[in-house]
């Protein structure tokens, strides 16, 4: 059966996802936060399983204008509910309304699961509460200028969650976010890569990971695995597929920190993400760096300094940042920060910079372009 499914994503990283699918061979149409493209049951699982900048996976239901709860009741019931749903299914909704008339996101819940449950109820001759004891299948109406759409979502916990971070620091980044910050970069695996403030080792296990090629959803689950209609062979197949197509370069990722402890766990992500032994980890201030070699990419999440009381001593980090990195003029240099004064402290205007949401918190990715090559 071909459906119309739907990437959602970070803001800022829709053109990253946009050209992973297209390379997964899929015709996409993109807008803010999503990205659209058709495929059939097979297509969800290699989606979930390949996609390393999205955050979930979704098949579009419905489209309809809605400007009433009638409306929005009488279309939803019209939906045909037991194609997708079984008697026992457990299906809580969410809502999001956007500069449309109706407003109110409880009451676009509440009519939802109540259109939904009288269509079950008369399918199923039900009289009373539905079980809700099996599957989950998480529903979602989001309304934007009075035009619904519904979604069911295959995915589960989101696709951040590799399934391979067993310890993570005060302030993780999300493994999907790493991903495309690597992404957005011009490196290979045959090029130099350095994380020198790695924290929990994120940026340099995705980095790893892209280069083995290995497809970054293959140690989780995903809430498809418990859809009635979903056969469990096509994600075995699929994950079988991958493995085929996984590689084994020589790598040269360094990955460094100032605390022993996060080294620590770091190392103990990287072994369960199967990327220790391509990883060279180290404790060492960003000051004693010795970077050698050419035509190598440094990518940093350094400390954003949230708090005044740690901004000076960020800033001074963001100084020896420029000390260390500016000099090597044939590798591109990439730092996401939310300190809007960064380069002032860097010492270089950035070549390029893009607007990045880390979570809730605005970040810009400011990229230093190698002058040499």
């Amino acid at each position: 059966m071909f459906m119309k499914l739907m990437a959602t994503m970070s803001s800022g990283f829709e053109s990253i996802t946009t050209k992973e699918l297209q390379d997964l061979g899929y015709e996409t149409t993109t807008e803010n936060g999503k990205v659209y493209f058709e495929g059939e049951y097979e297509d969800i699982a290699k989606a979930n399983l390949w996609l390393r900048s999205a955050d979930r996976i979704k098949i579009v239901i419905d489209t309809f204008e809605a400007r009433s709860f009638e409306e929005l009741f009488d279309k939803v019931n019209a939906i045909a509910w037991d194609y997708w749903l079984p008697l026992n299914a457990a299906f809580p909704i969410k809502a999001r309304t956007v500069k449309s008339k109706l407003h109110s996101e409880r009451d676009i819940q509440a009519i939802t699961k109540k259109a939904i449950v009288n269509k079950m109820a008369d399918v199923y001759k039900r009289r009373g509460r539905l079980p809700e004891s099996g599957a989950t299948f998480q529903i979602e109406t989001r309304i934007h200028k009075d035009v619904a759409e519904i979604t069911l979502d295959t995915t589960g916990d989101s696709l951040y969650k590799r399934g391979y971070r067993l310890e993570h620091g005060v302030a993780p980044m999300k493994e999907n976010f790493a991903a495309a910050l690597i992404l957005l970069t011009n490196w290979h695996d045959d090029m130099p890569f350095v994380d020198p403030t790695t924290g929990s080792g994120t940026i340099a296990i995705e980095a790893a990971l892209l280069a083995k090629n290995v497809a970054p959803g293959t140690l989780r689950k995903f809430s498809f695995e418990g859809f009635d209609w979903m056969d469990p062979k096509i994600l075995e197949k699929e994950k079988e597929a991958a493995k085929e197509v996984q590689r084994a370069p020589k790598l040269d990722i360094f990955a460094s920190d100032i605390d022993g402890s996060m080294i620590d766990l770091a190392k103990l992500n990287a072994h369960g993400a199967g990327v220790l032994h391509d990883i060279n980890f180290k404790q060492i201030a960003v000051k004693d760096l010795k970077i050698e070699g050419r035509d190598g990419v440094i990518i940093s999440n350094p400390p954003y300094g949230q708090r005044m009381s740690d901004m000076e001593g960020v800033r001074k980090l963001y100084k020896e940042m420029g000390d260390v990195f500016n000099p090597l003029d044939s590798w591109s240099k990439y730092i996401v920060t939310s300190d809007l004064e960064f380069e002032k402290y860097f010492g270089e205007r950035a070549t390029k910079k893009r607007k990045l949401y880390n979570g809730s918190i605005r970040t810009d990715y400011y990229q230093f372009w190698a002058k040499e090559r």
